[in-house]
């Protein structure tokens, strides 16, 4: 469901979510605080976590709606002509940028030329999306009135609320399958060749002859789609049955997700996911307040605080939400542009290339037939001939090709799963291992793919003194001496006597104690932030007593902390280790404990949120224990340069801590009388008030607090990253390929991580791409990147979304001349876009690596994706082609596997053409020596045979083969960017190999024919042994390392072979084993050959 219309407004967006907010009494009795609406970007399930800050740890949400697929169209052609990149247009003045060179022109194809050209694949496809939409007209969507508890009253059905990955259903598995098969030029030629048997005047052979192969190859696919459909169907039903609450007249039942309606009241529990549009009314804490985690949206694992609606919030039991008949009403959901685009099938490139010289193999078939009826002279039916031609020197295109490469990607499969060294591994499509071979563009997401999202406080820099991990029992001892002087002040006072009022003072500064430095900065980081500490409730608890707080736990070792941002609790979590613990917090106040165990209350006066305009927090408290006013800001170095004091080492120290990969925080202070924050409030109150331009009002008077700030300090955090991923990249990096970030954080975090990741190398400059809104900003911009040399890209996705308006190629062929790129901001919909662009400007493979239900549509939109199952959920993983539990093992995923599919594959498939090439070739020499006769070499068994017992273990075996050891592999990942090249698999390589068979064929057939002219009788059971001794040597002159299974494979064929010269003497004759006497002929052409 969609972000409602008219009478909405929106309060904030995040990547791949928008949280909906209203205060219009008819939308729901009882004025609702919010509403969570879905995009239409995410899988429907495993999408948003909850965390309570009570006793019982629940939620209460009302059901609006299932969570939707959405198919999308691109958006229409742009109507602006593109800026070429050529050396003229960037030689200009750069504010000359109306000026356009002339667009390239291309000829347009007509009449017969565009329908042969692929005009007949754009008239089918119209005709099949016109049939589909006049059958499955999209509904019209409504606005719809969600009574509480009472899903009978919904006025419409709605879809149930589970998810399908199967691509098929009971009726249409059989012909999906067929069409899947025969849509391939191979499939369907033998098909229409096994037809033409049953014409008697086309018949040469047995019906089995070409019935038993083509049926064998649809029997192996069946069963493999089949099992892969219920593995599809296995995963979807434990997603759908995952076991929820619902809240009913009665009490609590159990239903599964699937069964969730439209009305239903659902008790989601703590780190449970929300399966569905939900309205939150009611939580276990009694201030209404929640924090929700929507990883599986934009793919931030962070807590954002929300609050339940204040009337059911106030209601004394759950049960009298049955007596308050209240209803949603919601307007009709309207487009989001986070869509979410799925595939239906993956068809890798090697199966394309194979397909292409499948069809040259047509053209040399054709061709040939040609020939050999008009070297007989056209005479007679020459039409039939010609048929009959064509039906004998079929294996010229062998109808086992197919089904040797889906045996030989299962294999590949199971040996990826079976590696100990990347324990885990599932490959979910065993149609493109050997995708992971020809890679040479790498998209990853960063959140959880390549960080754990673990933030850890590094470093503590005050100006003169810098505390690292190793120092930091320094600070902890300063902070102890200060509170420890603090108190035994303190004690000196009277008990009755005043809080004593500090105002600011004029006098001249004292240079401070490095003790009261570190008390005042450890204060300021306690203090200033959105955390919320979290107490779990104690064990063996049980019952509906809502707000109790008397079964909390309120020890250290049963306290969590919650925020908005991992980088809050990180530094929260630093300051209880050196002493200072925050105990408590609401709305209004705050507690700290001392080292000492002494408690300090602060009154929250007022809260300054993040935002990522001004790139700062602040807030302002009151110490109980004196009436201190203090200010307390932090934010990023580019916004608080400006307004802390004059210093000389702020720069310099956060440019240091940013080439360590550390987020840097600024933090500062200003301490106010109690007649400046009166007259502040006082101004901030009208500001808020304000009709017109509030937002400009509130941020002026906010501003007038921020002027000579006194510094602080300066924290460094560190995003902890993944085991082994700065080795895994470099890598990557090595073997050719180019790796680019995806990301939805902000643009100082991913430039960051970058770093710190070694994605961007220590040498390496970096370009940051500046905002731009307009085509002149773009054009701009890409005349500096372009100037560059050697350095990364960091663009945000609002200006990616600019410049592929404007200059879609001229962006990607920058980006892709540049050795790392990341994108920050960027929405799910951005992501697969990226992917898309890539594809289609390069032609290149491309793979995307994520952990989130925000990276879904990148993975399904690149030529192989990877998941990650992480902390973000398993959305990812099972929506990718391989499954990892590690960003590392992606190294020996691609070096390892990828290398031994690709070369295998390739070398299968060749050697499967050779088999076929060299007994048509055999066929034709047969013919030609005999007057051209279109009578067959070989029938009945022996065709079939060729094809399976005699040749196919040995050939199957080379997938077992392997040029390179695994050792070798990752010790030179630079042998890996050949394969980019596709040399393995090439016209080259397949037009040698049609040699060797040309030459192979005519040396056995004519060998056979010269040497045994004595006994011609046997001349077919002859040259049939001698080309199943050549196949049998072929295939170990081909193996490179050997394995015991090839040795039995070997003897297994030999053996089966002589043992059939025994009991097949329709095809051999009685007297065959004396013709053998000669064997020493039959020696010499085999070795010739």
């Amino acid at each position: 469901m969609g972000p409602p219309s008219s009478s909405w407004r929106s309060a904030s967006t995040f990547q791949g979510l928008r949280c909906w907010f209203t205060d219009v009494p008819s939308a729901v009795r009882g004025k609702p605080s919010w509403l969570l609406a879905s995009c239409r970007g995410c899988v429907p399930a495993e999408r948003c976590i909850p965390r309570t800050c009570g006793s019982e740890d629940q939620i209460l949400c009302l059901v609006l709606g299932p969570w939707r697929y959405q198919l999308e169209d691109e958006s229409a052609h742009l109507d602006e002509m593109p800026l070429m990149m050529s050396e003229e247009g960037f030689e200009n003045e750069e504010g000359d940028y109306h000026t356009l060179p002339r667009a390239r022109l291309t000829r347009r194809r007509g009449g017969l030329e565009w329908f042969v050209c692929g005009g007949w694949k754009f008239l089918c496809s119209s005709c099949c999306d016109w049939l589909i939409n006049i059958c499955q007209r999209k509904k019209e969507l409504k606005a719809r009135t969600v009574w509480l508890g009472c899903p009978e009253k919904c006025e419409e059905k709605h879809p149930r609320n589970s998810i399908k990955n199967q691509k098929y259903n009971v009726f249409t598995f059989i012909p999906g399958v067929l069409y899947e098969q025969f849509k391939f030029f191979l499939n369907l030629y033998f098909l229409v060749v096994s037809c033409s048997q049953f014409v008697p005047a086309l018949k040469i052979g047995y019906l089995y002859t070409y019935w038993a192969p083509l049926g064998f190859v649809l029997a192996v696919t069946v069963v493999r789609e089949a099992i892969d459909e219920f593995r599809r169907f296995q995963r979807d039903k434990d997603v759908n049955s995952q076991l929820y609450s619902k809240l009913t007249v009665r009490g609590k039942v159990q239903v599964k997700s699937s069964d969730i309606q439209v009305g239903d009241l659902i008790i989601v529990e703590k780190n449970q996911r929300i399966p569905s549009d939900m309205v939150f009314l009611r939580t276990s804490e009694k201030a209404g307040s929640c924090f929700i985690r929507t990883d599986q949206l934009d793919g931030e694992t962070d807590w954002k605080l929300k609050v339940a609606v204040s009337c059911t919030q106030r209601l004394p039991a759950l049960g009298d939400l049955f007596s308050i008949s209240a209803y949603v009403y919601a307007q009709k959901p309207q487009l989001d542009i986070h869509s979410f685009e799925g595939t239906f099938t993956r068809v890798g490139l090697l199966d394309l290339e194979l397909n292409q010289l499948t069809k040259a193999l047509f053209l040399a078939l054709v061709a040939l037939s040609v020939v050999m009826v008009t070297l007989q002279g056209f005479v007679g039916p020459w039409y039939r001939n010609l048929f009959r031609f064509l039906l004998l020197f079929s294996y010229i295109i062998p109808i086992s090709l197919r089904v040797n490469l889906d045996m030989g990607k299962a294999a590949y499969g199971w040996m990826m799963m079976k590696d100990e060294n990347i324990p885990g591994t599932v490959v979910r499509t065993s149609t493109i291992p050997e995708e992971l071979g020809r890679l040479v563009y790498l998209l990853t997401d960063k959140t959880g793919t390549l960080t754990q999202n673990e933030m850890v406080f590094k470093r503590l820099h005050l100006g003169t003194v810098s505390y690292g991990t190793d120092t930091m029992d320094e600070i902890q001892s300063h902070l102890m001496n200060s509170y420890s002087q603090v108190h035994s002040q303190a004690a000196g006072n009277t008990p009755g006597s005043a809080p004593l009022r500090r105002a600011p003072s004029s006098a001249p500064k004292i240079r401070k104690s490095v003790s009261s430095r570190i008390h005042e900065a450890v204060k300021a980081l306690a203090l200033c932030h959105n955390v919320t500490p979290v107490y779990e409730s104690r064990a063996g608890v049980t019952g509906e007593t809502e707000f109790a707080e008397a079964d909390q736990d309120f020890s250290d070792e049963n306290r969590t902390y919650q925020a908005s941002s991992p980088d809050e609790v990180a530094l929260v979590q630093w300051t209880e280790s050196v002493g200072l613990t925050l105990v408590s917090r609401d709305l209004t106040s705050m507690q700290l404990r001392t080292p000492g165990g002494q408690i300090l209350t602060f009154c929250v006066l007022q809260m300054f949120p993040f935002t990522s305009e001004s790139k700062r927090m602040g807030v302002i408290v009151r110490d109980e224990s004196t009436a201190e006013i203090t200010f307390y800001m932090k934010g990023a170095d580019t916004a608080m340069a400006a307004i802390v004091q004059y210093n000389d080492w702020l720069e310099e120290e956060c440019g240091n801590m940013a080439r360590e990969g550390l987020r840097t925080l600024v933090v500062a202070r200003r301490a106010l009388t109690e007649e400046q924050y009166q007259d502040f409030e006082s101004r901030y109150s009208q500001a808020k008030l304000s009709v017109h331009d509030r937002t400009l009002k509130v941020a002026a008077v906010v501003e007038s607090l921020e002027r000579e700030m006194e510094l602080l300090c300066l924290t460094g955090v560190e995003d902890q990253l993944q085991a082994d991923v700065r080795p895994t990249l470099e890598m990557l990096r090595n073997a050719g390929i180019k790796i680019w970030m995806l990301t939805g954080d902000k643009l100082e975090t991913a430039t960051c991580i970058a770093k710190s990741s070694h994605l961007v190398s220590r040498t390496q400059d970096i370009h940051v791409f500046r905002p731009v809104t307009s085509r002149g900003e773009a054009h701009l911009e890409l005349n500096a990147l372009r100037r560059k040399h050697d350095c990364a890209l960091v663009i945000s996705g609002d200006s990616l979304e600019v410049c592929l308006k404007y200059y879609q190629h001229e962006l990607v062929e920058l980006a892709c001349q540049c050795p790392a790129v990341v994108c920050c901001r960027c929405s799910p919909t951005q992501k697969a876009h990226v992917v898309k662009l890539l594809q289609q400007h390069t032609g290149r493979r491309t793979c995307a690596v994520g952990d989130g239900g925000n990276d879904v549509s990148m993975i399904q939109a690149a030529d192989c994706g990877i998941g990650i199952e992480g902390k973000e959920g398993r959305q990812a993983s099972l929506a990718a082609d391989f499954s990892i539990t590690q960003f590392r093992h992606i190294g020996r995923l691609l070096v390892v596997h990828g290398r031994n599919s690709y070369k295998r594959s390739a070398a299968l498939g060749q050697f499967v053409m050779h088999r076929g090439l060299i007994i048509s070739t055999m066929q034709a020499v047969f013919s030609s020596v005999f007057y051209f006769a279109s009578v067959p070499l070989y029938q009945g068994f022996l065709m079939v045979g060729y094809a399976t017992v005699y040749t196919m273990f040995p050939v199957f075996s080379l997938v077992l083969d392997q040029d390179v050891k695994p050792e070798m592999a990752m010790l030179y990942p630079e042998l890996y960017k050949d394969l980019t090249k596709g040399r393995a698999l090439s016209f080259k390589t397949f037009l040698i190999w049609v040699l060797i068979s040309i030459y192979q064929g005519a040396i056995l057939m004519y060998g056979a024919l010269v040497l045994f002219e004595s006994e011609f009788v046997h001349v077919v059971a002859i040259s049939f042994t001698a080309l199943i001794l050549t196949e049998l040597l072929m295939v170990a002159l081909t193996v490179r390392t050997w394995h015991w299974l090839m040795v039995v494979a070997e003897l297994l064929s030999l053996g089966c072979y002589v043992a059939s010269l025994a009991f097949l003497n329709e095809y051999f004759g009685k007297s065959l084993p004396e013709s053998l006497l000669a064997m020493w002929h039959l020696m010499f052409f085999i070795v010739t050959s």
